[in-house]
């Protein structure tokens, strides 16, 4: 989608200080009335003839725009008065006199347009219940007391934020809605009112800033100033006007209004009269995601036994108690699970001779949420409701709760995640030792770069750290226009190569010699990693024979399994699977065919995927080049596999080393779960329809991975089988089978419940954002792969509008909020997060914005990131040190409120400052134009005044060099996924400085919206049909 103004350049981004720029006239509503207040109604869908005006005000000459839906005919000066028919009717009791006729004094001359109030955050709790009039039908009444409990008649929780929570000072319910910053109209001229931000009446008045909020407001809830006295009083919400003096009489409220002001929601007013210019954002208001990701929540304590949301995280911790329900949830119904994700200890448990405790039919792992009967002799599945024999040896007597007497040590009834010992039924064949098998380009292009040199050193140092030793195995093979092979007998004191130039029938020479346990020919491994860089230091050949190659590793391989690594630096151009030069067809781009540059080209390596999967061979690949090398092919390998991908795209050993080696030795030192299947079960009358990762389904639930280990996760899709759900709560659980690295056959379950729900508002009430993104990334860049980039992005766009509307349905009417945008509370980052997805680099732009290779490697990568690695690509962290580095502190902790995070936009940058912006893979170094001289030679010595693209950060002997790098070391240990590599960047210096500008995800940049801006596209979608 282009951007909502196209006038206005791309860069700089809007600033927040000028409030008072004229936007372009819009005309949100079709009425042809005008409208009361900023909530101007959208219920009824036949708006009530005009009526002569009660109370007329001089419009100002510039803000003669006509409201879509008028006709040409002349029609009366607008009446900001309440209409006597319609919706908003002036109640008859007590009788008023009409107001005097007052006139609005015009602005002043440099303003052309009416200035619009700015858009405000209020929370349900804020909100005055809207007046019953006797005229209008009363809802019927609601008893009161505490709202019914969730589980027992699955019935809304409405608990609500209470108002002294959310405000800091208390306020009146009067005037709640008489505020300057709710109502849409100019003051009156007798009364001078002086509006933070706005110009006032008075002639001599100056224009103010933006208010400065008290530090007791939160973000989510600036919005109210206490109203200053005037002689009349606007009630924008109700359409009546009191003279001053005078209290009107209300009806106390209907019970269901007060029910329904308990709802979990938020709101941001958008819009302005209709007819009148486009009111404009204050930055500041809008939700972001500055704390990071967040814990998602669940409906009451009766799930704290539930596994960790860092293993299992569904879109909704709800389930919709029928189809019907679940059509109107127009987010994905899913999950996302990461079972060997890091950072919580996970209890073992061995049952020994007793054997793993299942149930017979759907062979559930018994759980915490199990419920054992007869005395203890039998249990109740939670999954299929069978009831299951206990044995002899598992027995224990229930207590008077019916709880097993040894519940304390049993850690399999207690905790949502354990890790089974598996017996040998487990097992098809012997637990494979940990293999590991080199594949190696080494064509001139990867000697030159010194790729060759790092990889070779990277491998000699990580040899003491592979997992399962003495029993870990491991195999080399190079390549250029030949393949080269190498015996590593413990016999031999150095290796000895044989080559293969057959390309077309390749064979495996000796291929019992080829794979070594690595503790028996250690020394030989030793002396081959130190001779190869010299040994292809002369090399010219620049031809690449990567498929006979691949096919040779294959046969080396087959019988234990393992997991394969490729280092490619050239494109394919010999034997089976070479690769043709595709992504430079210009023909191509911009059609129906596009997609085909995102897809494999040659069917050779889909198979090869799918002969690796059945032999347990996990693949990895790491592309290195300048040039088109295919990823899009080349990753099928990693895809069909549970494989990843790395790239380093024009990759040199001075600049890009470090992250090479790091990266490298932890796929090979981290933990692995070695020839693994896993399946998730879930209750009656529920299937999981679709999965989505990296991975081979090898059943219609069976996911194979040959080896996977704690940085990948996979999402899937949910559906209902039965139109009506009978029961109250629904289980999930997933099993992981795996051998590891010390031999032994485990099986990781994690089991976790939600409860089934009749009303939408819960399904909202309890949604976990960072798995509704995640499921919707995937799904977006699948899309990409058979259509266009724009049709991925506007499947984005098209769920969050068509769920904002169905919510906004759900409370529009009730709140009497027509004029704001309202969302629920764990939906407050989708917006961010869906503009972030626009402008990922799998879906940003078209074939020039991003180089395929590159739109291919992080489309990959983002099918299998676990949820909080996602979020922080998509929203980066922005923090300023610079002030932090003056300070006389010796020690530092980046983790503290110190250094706090900023929104990612370039008005949060000061050219005075230095800022660290961090996506989880890279580290930028923003240095100000102003900043102090003296803070940039501490931290990068004499190299301060040279070009920044060829300076490399290092630690200096000052105290300020010392911090920073202390600081870089401490955000690297948080994250240790991916290493982020340092590049810095002046203010100003292009076109290096275009890479930070253009991922700064809240500014309009290239053509695509502001986050601003797109949440007034947004709103503008929600509100059509609402």
């Amino acid at each position: 989608m282009g951007t909502e103004y196209p006038a206005r350049p791309s860069y700089p981004p809007r600033s927040a200080a000028t409030p008072f720029s004229v936007p372009r006239s819009t005309t949100p509503f079709s009425s042809s009335v005008p409208v009361v207040g900023t909530d101007s109604s959208t219920l009824s869908s036949n708006p009530p003839p005009p009526s002569p005006p009660s109370f007329q005000l001089s419009a100002p000459p510039s803000s003669s725009a006509t409201p879509v839906g008028s006709s040409g005919a002349a029609r009366p000066p607008a009446s900001y008065g309440p209409p006597t028919t319609g919706p908003f009717q002036r109640p008859p009791n007590p009788p008023m006199p009409p107001p005097p006729v007052r006139q609005i004094p015009p602005p002043p001359a440099p303003f052309s347009g009416q200035p619009t109030p700015p858009p405000t955050i209020t929370t349900a709790s804020s909100l005055s219940p809207p007046v019953s009039f006797p005229p209008q039908s009363q809802p019927p009444s609601v008893p009161m007391g505490p709202p019914r409990p969730l589980m027992g008649s699955m019935q809304p929780n409405l608990n609500g934020p209470s108002l002294e929570s959310s405000y800091s000072a208390p306020r009146s319910n009067v005037q709640s809605f008489s505020s300057p910053l709710l109502s849409p109209y100019p003051p009156s001229s007798d009364t001078p009112q002086n509006f933070p931000g706005y110009p006032s009446n008075q002639p001599s008045a100056m224009a103010q800033g933006p208010p400065v909020m008290p530090s007791g407001f939160a973000t989510q809830q600036i919005g109210y100033i206490p109203p200053p006295a005037a002689t009349a009083s606007f009630r924008a919400h109700q359409g009546g006007y009191f003279p001053t003096g005078t209290t009107p009489q209300r009806p106390a409220p209907p019970m269901a209004s007060v029910q329904g002001l308990a709802e979990d929601f938020n709101s941001l007013s958008l819009s302005s009269v209709p007819g009148s210019y486009d009111s404009r954002l204050d930055p500041q208001v809008l939700p972001r995601p500055l704390d990071g990701d967040i814990e998602p929540k669940f409906p009451g304590q009766d799930y704290e036994v539930n596994c960790s949301s860092r293993f299992l995280r569904l879109t909704t911790n709800t389930v919709p108690s029928s189809q019907s329900l679940a059509s109107r949830w127009h987010l994905p119904l899913g999950a996302v699970v990461c079972p060997l994700a890091e950072g919580e200890e996970v209890p073992i448990v061995n049952f020994g001779v007793t054997g793993i405790i299942r149930c017979r039919r759907c062979r559930t792992y018994v759980n915490p949420f199990v419920v054992f009967m007869d005395s203890g002799r039998k249990w109740k599945c939670n999954i299929c409701s069978l009831l299951n024999d206990v044995p002899g040896d598992y027995f224990a007597h229930l207590d008077a709760s019916g709880k097993r007497v040894d519940l304390d040590q049993r850690p399999e009834l207690r905790k949502g995640s354990v890790e089974f010992i598996a017996p040998t039924e487990y097992m098809v064949r012997p637990p494979m030792p940990p293999l590991y098998f080199f594949l190696i380009d080494v064509s001139i292009s990867a000697v030159k770069s010194g790729m060759l040199q790092v990889v070779a050193q990277t491998i000699k140092s990580s040899l003491d750290s592979l997992p399962g030793f003495p029993r870990t195995q491991i195999g080399f093979i190079t390549y250029d226009s030949v393949v080269q092979f190498y015996e590593m007998k413990s016999s031999l004191s150095q290796p000895r190569m044989m080559v293969i130039s057959d390309l077309d029938d390749t064979f495996v020479p000796l291929p019992d010699d080829l794979l070594v346990n690595l503790s028996e020919s250690r020394n030989v491994v030793d002396a081959f990693l130190d001779s190869l860089p010299s040994m292809f230091q002369d090399n010219i050949n620049v031809e690449s024979a990567f498929g006979p190659a691949l096919k040779s590793a294959f046969m080396v391989m087959s019988q234990l399994g393992g997991k394969l690594l490729i280092f490619q630096h050239t494109m394919p151009s010999l034997g089976p699977g070479r690769l043709r030069l595709r992504g430079d067809d210009l023909r191509t781009h911009g059609t129906e065919k596009e997609h085909t540059l995102r897809s494999p080209e040659d069917p050779f390596y889909k198979q090869m995927a799918a002969d690796f999967t059945k032999y347990q061979i996990a693949v990895n690949v790491y592309a290195f080049s300048d040039k088109y090398i295919d990823i899009a092919t080349l990753g099928t390998l990693a895809k069909y596999t549970g494989g990843q991908v790395y790239y380093y795209p024009s990759f040199q050993a001075s600049i890009h080393g470090d992250k090479l080696k790091y990266e490298l030795n932890r796929d090979l030192t981290r933990e692995t779960a070695w020839e693994a299947v896993m399946r998730i079960r879930c209750g009656k009358g529920l299937r999981f329809t679709s999965y989505h990762g990296n991975f081979m389904l090898r059943s219609t639930d069976l996911l194979a991975l040959p080896a996977y280990d704690c940085d990948k996760a996979y999402a899937m899709q949910l559906s209902l089988e039965e139109t009506i759900l009978t029961t109250s709560v629904v289980h999930f659980q997933v099993a992981l089978l795996y051998t590891s690295s010390s031999g032994e056959r485990r099986i990781r379950v994690h089991t976790a419940a939600a409860p089934v729900v009749t009303d939408l508002s819960e399904m909202y009430r309890f949604a976990d954002t960072g798995a509704i993104v995640s499921v919707l990334s995937r799904l977006a860049i699948e899309k990409t792969l058979t259509s266009k980039l724009e049709e991925g992005r506007i499947f984005i766009q098209q769920k969050i509008v068509k769920s904002l509307r169905e919510y906004r349905n759900l409370h529009a009417a009730q709140q009497r909020l027509g004029g704001q945008m309202i969302y629920p509370e764990s939906l407050k980052f989708l917006v961010l997060y869906g503009l972030a997805l626009w402008k990922s680099t799998p879906l940003r732009g078209g074939h020039i914005d991003v180089p395929l290779d590159e739109r291919c490697s992080v489309g990959s990568t983002m099918m299998a990131l676990p949820v909080t690695k996602l979020l922080k690509l998509l929203y980066p962290n922005l923090t300023r040190i610079d002030e932090y580095l003056l300070k006389t502190s010796p020690q530092v902790d980046a983790s503290s409120n110190i250094l706090k995070r900023l929104p990612v936009s370039a008005e949060s940058l000061d050219s005075r400052g230095l800022y660290i912006y961090d996506n989880g893979f890279q580290f930028v170094l923003w240095f100000g134009r102003m900043l102090s001289p003296d803070m940039a030679m501490n931290l990068l010595g004499q190299d301060f005044t040279a070009d920044y693209s060829k300076v490399i950060l290092h630690e200096c002997d000052n105290e300020m060099s010392r911090k920073l790098m202390q600081i870089l070391r401490k955000y690297r240990e948080n994250d240790p996924s991916y290493f982020q590599l340092c590049q810095l960047v002046r203010q100003g210096e292009q076109p290096r400085e275009g890479f930070f500008l253009t991922n700064l995800v809240e500014d309009q940049i290239g053509g695509t919206n502001g986050y601003a801006d797109w949440l007034m596209q947004i709103h503008r979608q929600v509100q059509q049909n609402a």
